[in-house]
């Protein structure tokens, strides 16, 4: 039997429509990574919580960056 991925991949944008960072899903996880880390943030259960934690991490006062799956 193979073990079958489902992935997928968001980039999040930021007000001035730079990229903000990026919400991979695979195999039912989203993990969260911002622009420019050389690590992620971590994974997070459904993709709401993986958007907080990404708003989170972003600058404060920041708008709530827009989310465009790729």
């Amino acid at each position: 039997m193979t073990a079958t991925t489902t992935s997928a991949l968001w980039l999040a944008y930021g007000a001035e429509g730079q990229v903000v960072g990026s919400i991979r899903r695979t195999d039912g996880e989203y993990i969260v990574t911002m622009a420019g880390a050389s690590s992620t943030l971590g994974s997070y259960p459904t993709m709401d919580i993986a958007k907080n934690a990404l708003h989170g991490h972003m600058t404060p006062g920041a708008d709530w960056p827009q989310f465009r799956e790729h």
